[in-house]
C-alpha cells in the first residue's frame, strides 16, 4: 500500500514556485502537475490542490522528521512578508515581486548536496545544473525506493564522491567545477569542514568556512547558507540579481537593512526578473 500524508496548504505556499525559482534540482514536474523528486534519500511525488497539499511516499513519521522542516511549514510567511513591506512601504518594485512570487518558500535543504550543487550553478543554467547533479546521482548515489514512474537517486556522501576522483569526475562532465567538488569531498569527509558544526556560527563565520573550500566564493557560500542553513540575511547576488539591481536600483541595495528576511527578498526579485520575461 502506497502511504500518503496530506496537510492544509499554507498562505503563500506554492510548488510552483518553490521549485522553479533557482533553489533545488532535484524535483521535475510531472504530466499531472505533481512534482517528483528526492531529498534527505526519501522519493516523494507533493501533490498541490485548491487547499491541500499532499505527499506521497510518506508517512507521518517522515512528514514530521523531514518534510515539514523541509519545507518551511514552521515558518509563519506573512510575518516575514509584513516586515518586508514595513522595511520597504515605498518599494514598488519590489512589492511587484512579492505578489509576482508569492507562492515562494524557501527549503531547507541537505547541506553536503546543496554545497555541491551550488558549486556546479558557477556559469550554468537551471536545466544544466539538474542534469549533472542528477548525472552525479545516479552514477554514484543509492537508488531510493519509489512509488512514482522512473528511478530517484540520493546524491552520493562527501566519502564517496572524494572516493570516486577527480579522473572520474571529469568523466561526469562537470568541467572547470571538477577540482573544487573535489576539493569540497575531501574536506568533508576528512572532517577538515564540519557541516553541521559550522552551522552553529554566526552567518559571517559560516560564510568564511564554507568560503575556505577551492572555488566558493561568496555568491555560493551564500547561496549554501540560505538554502541549507536557513540564513535569511544572506543575499546571494548572481547574474540575474545583479541586473535587477543595476536595473531598478542604480543608486544601490543595502540588504543589510533586511537583516530577517534578505534571502526571501533576494528570491522575489530573482524570480520576478528571471520568469516575467
Amino acid at each position: 500500500m502506497i502511504s500518503s500524508v496530506s496537510f492544509n496548504r499554507p498562505k503563500h505556499f506554492d510548488l510552483d514556485l518553490i521549485f522553479d525559482c533557482g533553489q533545488s534540482f532535484r524535483f521535475v514536474k510531472s504530466s499531472d502537475c505533481s512534482y517528483s523528486g528526492i531529498a534527505y534519500g526519501k522519493a516523494v511525488d507533493f501533490i498541490q490542490e485548491d487547499d491541500k497539499i499532499t505527499i506521497v511516499g510518506a508517512d507521518e513519521c517522515d512528514f514530521e522528521s523531514i518534510w515539514k522542516s523541509y519545507l518551511a511549514l514552521d515558518i509563519d510567511y506573512s510575518a516575514l512578508r509584513n516586515e518586508i513591506l514595513s522595511s520597504r512601504p515605498d518599494d514598488e518594485v519590489l512589492k511587484n515581486a512579492m505578489e509576482f512570487g508569492s507562492g515562494i518558500r524557501l527549503l531547507r535543504q541537505e547541506k553536503w548536496e546543496t554545497l555541491c550543487s551550488f558549486i556546479i550553478s558557477q556559469n550554468n543554467n537551471i536545466p544544466r545544473i539538474r542534469s549533472l547533479v542528477e548525472a552525479i546521482s545516479r552514477e554514484y548515489g543509492d537508488k531510493a525506493e519509489s512509488y512514482s514512474v522512473g528511478d530517484f537517486y540520493s546524491f552520493p556522501s562527501a566519502e564517496k564522491v572524494a572516493e570516486i576522483g577527480i579522473d572520474k569526475l571529469r568523466e561526469l562532465k562537470v568541467g572547470f567545477r571538477v577540482p573544487y567538488i573535489h576539493d569540497a569531498a575531501t574536506k568533508v569527509a576528512s572532517g577538515e569542514i564540519d557541516l553541521d558544526a559550522i552551522g552553529k556560527l554566526p552567518t559571517d563565520e559560516l560564510l568564511t568556512a564554507l568560503m575556505s573550500i577551492k572555488g566558493v566564493g561568496l555568491k555560493v557560500a551564500s547561496c549554501v547558507a540560505l538554502f541549507a542553513y536557513g540564513r535569511l540575511d544572506c543575499f546571494p547576488i548572481d547574474v540575474w540579481v545583479k541586473r535587477v539591481l543595476e536595473k531598478y536600483y542604480p543608486d544601490g541595495f543595502d540588504h543589510t537593512a533586511l537583516p530577517n528576511t534578505a534571502g526571501l527578498v533576494q528570491q522575489y526579485l530573482f524570480y520576478y526578473e528571471r520568469f516575467r520575461q
